[in-house]
């Protein structure tokens, strides 16, 4: 799947440039009995849906090149969402400081969720301020990182 998300970077990132966004993550997934090839963009400001339907429009033809994926998909290009995947290095540095939400494989001190304000990561490891306490929690523990949002 590594070699299909690059593929979808490479192709996606002339035509994002042209169009004032920036790639922020690709995923290439089978969810029930469908495959989705998704590209998340983003901007200062956040996108639109014009942004990601130019950006669909002209990437759609160029993905005939991706021969090597043998399963019919269906293509999506979304935002990344209010409450966005924390995937990429870049992505804990951009929100240091805020509210993230982190999902565990195994709980850590009695709990598989954990919420509380992103202070460092470095070396794979995400530290987070829970009731004045930080935590450091190693990111290959960890099912998802999204950026809390709250109503």
């Amino acid at each position: 799947m590594a070699k299909i998300d690059e593929a979808l970077e490479k192709i996606a990132a002339d035509v994002c440039e042209r169009h004032g966004v920036y790639i922020y993550n690709t995923e290439y997934k089978k969810e029930g009995s469908e495959y989705f090839l998704r590209l998340y963009i983003d901007k200062d400001g956040g996108v639109t849906i014009e942004d990601c339907e130019n950006v669909s429009r002209e990437i759609s033809p160029l993905l005939d090149d991706l021969t090597f994926i043998k399963e019919a998909y269906i293509f999506e290009v979304s935002s990344p969402g209010i409450d966005r995947a924390l995937t990429r290095d870049w992505h804990f540095e951009k929100v240091m400081g805020q509210e993230i939400d982190i999902k565990l494989f195994a709980p850590i001190e009695g709990k598989k969720e954990i919420s509380g304000i992103l202070t460092k990561y470095q070396n794979g490891e995400i530290t987070v301020s829970v009731n004045d306490k930080e935590i450091t929690i190693e990111k290959g523990k960890a099912a998802s990182v999204r950026l809390a949002f709250t109503f």
